[in-house]
C-alpha cells in the first residue's frame, strides 16, 4: 500500500519561497530611479525537490532521521579541524599541542601551518618581535575507535634584538 504524500511538510518551504525568493533594491541618483529585482529560486527549488525526493524514498522515517542526527553529531562538520592547546613553560617559553579531530576530511598536511599560525598569534598577543622554534614533531595517536593526527612543539618568544626597549 502506497502512503499518501503529506503536503503539509512541503508547505513551509513553499511559503518561504514566496517571501524570501525576491529581493528588491531601489536606488535614486538625481532624477533617475534604478530598481533592481533579484530572483533566487534555485536554493528554494533545491530544498523542495530534496524534501520531495526524501519523502518519496521513505527516508523521512524517525529511524532514518535519528541515524542522520547521530552521524551528524559524531562528524560535526562545523567543528574546527585542529584543537590547539598552549602551555606556558617558563618566561618566554611556550609549548603548543595540536590535536586533529577524529573524523576529518582533509587537513592532514596542515599541522605545520597551524603550529606556525598559533606561534605567530602568541607573538602578536604578547608584543614580541619573533619566535624561535626549539622543537617540533608530528605523529598519529592510535586510540580506538579512530586514530587522529597530533603535533607538538616548543617555541621561545623573542623580544626585538635591534630595539630591545620595544
Amino acid at each position: 500500500m502506497k502512503r499518501p504524500i503529506r503536503y503539509g511538510t512541503l508547505l513551509l518551504p513553499v511559503a518561504l519561497a514566496a517571501c524570501g525568493g525576491l529581493g528588491n533594491t531601489v536606488k535614486q541618483t538625481g532624477n533617475t530611479v534604478i530598481q533592481t529585482v533579484k530572483e533566487s529560486p534555485g536554493p528554494t527549488a533545491g530544498a523542495v525537490g530534496g524534501l520531495l525526493m526524501l519523502q518519496q524514498l521513505g527516508y523521512l522515517k524517525p529511524e532514518y532521521l535519528a541515524a542522520g542526527l547521530i552521524a551528524y553529531s559524531i562528524y560535526d562538520p562545523f567543528a574546527p579541524t585542529w584543537e590547539i592547546r598552549v602551555t606556558e613553560l617558563d618566561a618566554g617559553y611556550c609549548r603548543i599541542d595540536l590535536s586533529m579531530k577524529r573524523l576529518a576530511t582533509g587537513g592532514d598536511g596542515e599541522a605545520r601551518q597551524t603550529f606556525l599560525r598559533a606561534a605567530r598569534s602568541l607573538v602578536a598577543k604578547g608584543g614580541y618581535a619573533d619566535f624561535d622554534e626549539l622543537r617540533y614533531e608530528e605523529g598519529i595517536d592510535s586510540t580506538r575507535p579512530f586514530a587522529h593526527r597530533i603535533a607538538s612543539g616548543e617555541i621561545r618568544l623573542v623580544k626585538s634584538r635591534q630595539f630591545p626597549g620595544l
